[in-house]
């Protein structure tokens, strides 16, 4: 897989524009969410996975398999673009909205009527359940300090390795671990703090 990656990214730099689109469409899901879930903001994430594509396509000749995977180079730049980011603005922002993208929305309201009507899935109950608390979980992962942040989300929600997490943060696999621990907690503490208030 990673050979064919290598493929790719050769293909790219010499100028095949379908194996741009390709890299973009396995890889813009993945950068969207890590993007989403460290702003918390639809809008930012949006541009911000503009601008981790156009540093990726800035930095294709330096990409260097020996050094790691693909995906985990490309989550490393996604990183460094979003401390960045985050250094630039200095502030955190609450998510614009909860539902732009989520679980693939569209592609359910496309189905057939007969499809949905006897989809033994969630229930609309269920599912509005389902949707506050995932705002439970964004806004108090805004809440959670970046350096916690961003190893909890490489970790509980890219389900990346210790080893990856590690190269992509540039820290030891102690100090990951350690670091997911923490920020665990911490998210743990505010939705219990969250879920008291609105109980």
């Amino acid at each position: 897989m990673e050979a064919d990656w290598q493929l790719v990214v050769r293909r790219c730099l010499d100028g095949d524009s379908l194996a741009w689109t390709e890299l973009v469409k396995a890889h813009h899901r993945r950068v969207y969410a890590i993007c989403y879930r460290f702003t918390g903001s639809s809008h930012d994430a949006e541009d911000l996975t503009q601008e981790v594509f156009l540093k990726i396509y800035g930095n294709l000749a330096a990409f260097d398999l020996s050094k790691g995977s693909f995906p985990t180079w490309i989550t490393t730049l996604t990183r460094n673009l979003l401390v960045d980011h985050f250094r630039r603005t200095k502030q955190q922002r609450l998510t614009d909205s909860m539902d732009a993208g989520w679980d693939g929305g569209e592609e359910q309201s496309a189905s057939p009527l007969s499809d949905r009507i006897s989809d033994p899935g969630p229930t609309p109950h269920e599912q509005a359940a389902k949707k506050e608390l995932e705002k439970m979980v964004q806004q108090a992962l805004t809440k959670v300090s970046p350096e916690l942040r961003e190893a909890v989300i490489l970790r509980d929600l890219q389900d990346m390795d210790y080893k990856e997490i590690a190269q992509v943060l540039h820290i030891p696999e102690g100090t990951v671990k350690s670091r997911i621990s923490r920020g665990r907690a911490e998210l743990a503490r505010l939705l219990e703090r969250s879920g008291r208030q609105v109980v």
